[in-house]
């Protein structure tokens, strides 16, 4: 077999001829460029050698350009001395870390256990970060799961109500079928809790629950629930029950409407969001006026939507009144 290497064929020879004219005004423009043109070749290397170093220096402050080996046992050390460090912002670096390893697809489920101690931090930030390590790891390790969850129910009931509706959302957020009973009750209470941020991430949390077991809505009565939830005070709360029931009872059409129902929501349409607002305006459709008169009230009540500004809101509020004309004949009768 012959050596391939005597056969190549010389590429600068064959050079196209523009290619070989760029080449020489290039050299010609940066020869002209140097005061002294015996340094031509000096200052190229070094102008090279810098730009090579630039280009191939690590960012600082980066989390994921370290891969030394060992490390997860010195993230360990950190981690067990994690009470006694006073600086709160040295406690968020090593939880960071922690986070930005297992990012990358770093197996470190061996300091489970560590991050479990740093749970009881009064700092929201790293509760967050604990949260987002132990469900990730919860949830393809069902061995670590039971552990889990006995420490976001005990969250569930802190005295913080951002700390309360994060650990009940993580306890949802574990996807778990044999869990669902563990949330059930935790589940119940946030329902009924005093802060609005917990009651609308419960909401949340039941469709998340539904998912897993459709059982569960018939053993609990979470359906009536959301329909009792309806009059809640917080409008934030009141949309996730709407968008929560349309879920839940899409096999039937959606939630079911009345009068009373609808005639609730229309009149707290100011106090909703944009993405509210939607939501209630995509009932409207679906709703049979029983005659004339509330037919011409559900429109006075949209009347104040047509000045909206969100292009979401304006166009759900024209086809909520050309809903409703469909209904309506020129002589006042009802269709």
């Amino acid at each position: 077999q012959l050596p391939v290497t005597s056969y190549q064929l010389p590429v600068t020879s064959y050079q196209l001829p523009f290619v070989r004219s760029f080449n020489q005004s290039k050299m010609t423009s940066s020869y002209s460029s140097n005061h002294n043109h015996g340094s031509m070749n000096s200052s190229s290397t070094a102008t090279a050698t810098t730009s090579s170093s630039t280009i191939g220096a690590p960012v600082p402050d980066s989390y994921f350009t370290e891969s030394r080996k060992g490390e997860v046992n010195e993230l360990r050390n950190l981690l067990r001395n994690f009470s006694t460090e006073k600086d709160m912002k040295k406690q968020r670096e090593i939880i960071k870390k922690v986070i930005a390893y297992m990012t990358l697809g770093i197996d470190v489920s061996r300091l489970f256990t560590e991050m479990m101690l740093v749970i009881e931090t009064r700092d929201l930030v790293i509760k967050k970060m604990v949260y987002l390590f132990l469900c990730n790891y919860a949830t393809a390790n069902p061995q670590l799961a039971q552990m889990c969850t006995n420490t976001l129910t005990k969250d569930s009931n802190n005295d913080d109500p951002m700390v309360r509706g994060l650990a009940l959302r993580s306890l949802c957020s574990l996807r778990l079928p044999e869990m669902v009973e563990y949330v059930s009750e935790p589940l119940n209470r946030a329902l009924k809790d005093s802060h609005a941020y917990v009651r609308k991430t419960a909401v949340m949390g039941i469709l998340k629950l539904y998912h897993l077991d459709e059982e569960i809505l018939e053993r609990n009565g979470f359906v009536d629930t959301l329909y009792d939830m309806l009059k809640d005070p917080d409008a934030a709360v009141v949309s996730n029950c709407i968008l929560v029931l349309n879920e839940l009872m899409a096999k039937s059409g959606g939630m079911a409407i009345n009068r009373a129902i609808m005639l609730h929501l229309l009149n707290r349409l100011s106090e909703f969001s944009e993405f509210g607002v939607v939501a209630v305006l995509d009932l409207v459709p679906r709703y049979i006026p029983a005659n004339e008169e509330e037919g011409y009230q559900i429109m006075n009540l949209l009347d104040p939507v047509l000045r909206t500004t969100n292009a979401g809101a304006f166009m759900a509020v024209i086809f909520a009144f050309l809903s409703l004309t469909e209904f309506l004949q020129v002589d006042g009768s009802v269709s």
